[in-house]
């Protein structure tokens, strides 16, 4: 008898001779019970890896981010970059007091008054305004897209007070105030950027007062001061400076407008791909930031009749990216310098949470 497959044997009728394939097999009228070839009782030894195959180690043994150096995330001609301890300081402080939106207003005419200080966050449609105020604010509290002009109006956010109007935002006291504003450009309007200009002007003329003990190591406290304490323009790393940007602050050297530069999305410069660099590329992502940050030097501070240039630093970060867990690139220095503008460099390391001010202190500070 000769034997075939064991599923072939199955299917075939064994009371008569069929021939499948030049294959004859012979089968008698009775139940016979075909086995299949016996199994060899020896074990064949597995192939072994050639020698120059490439091996795979495990995922902890992976190469991490290259190390940034953290004088690669900012330049600094006319002040010094702050300390560990000051970046600890200023996470803490935006960390342990969650964001409150106070108001969202189209015109100036509509902003309520308060008696914090405020910054502003100004730039070009899609340069990552509202993702970057996410990162600094710890809280995803501002609407983001990538199609530009998703701003569309104010936003107003409140860091450290205590907000006494229940939403709105003249009851709103202690801390700062983070303004978010509509990018101009592509994507912009022309009566944003109206509006946008009566706000740096009429804010930066606006004198308030803040009360001693509210605000106690703040360098404004029991003093009159301006509102707004500094505009923070956003340059895009790969665009850099455009023509828009160089109107903009040519009219914040005119009015006098305190104002300093942050260069975003730097993490296309320093990490430009989604795999680890080699050394000698970081070292070359390293030296076209520094160059890049050089180069802007002269123009945010032509050193012309003008008026006041911007502040001698220029700061980088990322909103997507992480040198450490849970931590952006550049952002504790962004903290870091919104809370130096406001006056609460110092507050910052010493207590977590500002002091409440009552809703009928705030009218008299209006009335005054």
């Amino acid at each position: 008898m000769t034997f075939i497959c064991k599923s072939c044997a199955r299917r075939l009728s064994y009371t008569k001779r069929i021939n499948r394939r030049g294959l004859t097999i012979a089968a008698s009228t009775t139940n016979t019970t075909i086995l299949p070839p016996p199994l060899s009782t020896t074990t064949q030894p597995l192939p072994s890896t050639p020698p120059n195959k490439p091996t795979f180690s495990s995922p902890t043994s992976r190469p991490s981010q290259p190390l940034i150096p953290p004088s690669a995330l900012s330049y600094h001609w006319d002040t010094q970059p702050p300390t560990p301890t000051q970046l600890t300081s200023a996470s803490r402080f935006f960390i342990t007091n969650p964001p409150c939106h106070l108001y969202t207003a189209s015109h100036f005419r509509t902003i309520p008054t308060t008696s914090s200080p405020e910054v502003a966050f100004l730039g070009r449609s899609n340069v990552g305004k509202s993702s970057l105020l996410n990162a600094l604010l710890g809280k995803k509290i501002c609407y983001t897209s990538s199609k530009p002009g998703r701003t569309r109006a104010m936003n107003a956010f409140g860091v450290g007070g205590v907000n006494d109007a229940g939403g709105l935002g003249g009851g709103f006291g202690g801390g700062l105030v983070v303004l978010d504003m509509p990018g101009y450009g592509k994507g912009g309007r022309e009566e944003w950027g109206k509006e946008i200009l009566k706000y740096l002007v009429g804010r930066r003329q606006y004198v308030t007062h803040f009360p001693a003990g509210k605000l106690s190591t703040a360098k404004s406290s029991g003093k009159s001061a301006k509102l707004l304490r500094r505009a923070f323009l956003l340059i895009d790393a790969v665009h850099g400076i455009k023509r828009t940007d160089e109107q903009l602050l040519a009219i914040l050297r005119q009015n006098a407008i305190p104002h300093q530069i942050i260069v975003s999305k730097v993490d296309r410069i320093l990490l430009p791909k989604s795999r680890v660099p080699s050394e000698e590329k970081t070292e070359r992502n390293l030296a076209a930031t520094r160059k890049m940050l050089k180069d802007m030097k002269p123009i945010v501070q032509p050193g012309s009749n003008e008026g006041p240039g911007a502040l001698g630093e220029i700061l980088t970060c990322s909103a997507e990216k992480s040198v450490e867990r849970g931590k952006k690139l550049g952002i504790d220095r962004v903290r870091w310098a919104v809370l130096s503008a406001a006056g609460l460099e110092n507050y910052s390391s010493t207590r977590s949470r500002a002091m409440p001010i009552s809703s009928s202190k705030q009218q008299e500070m209006v009335n005054e």
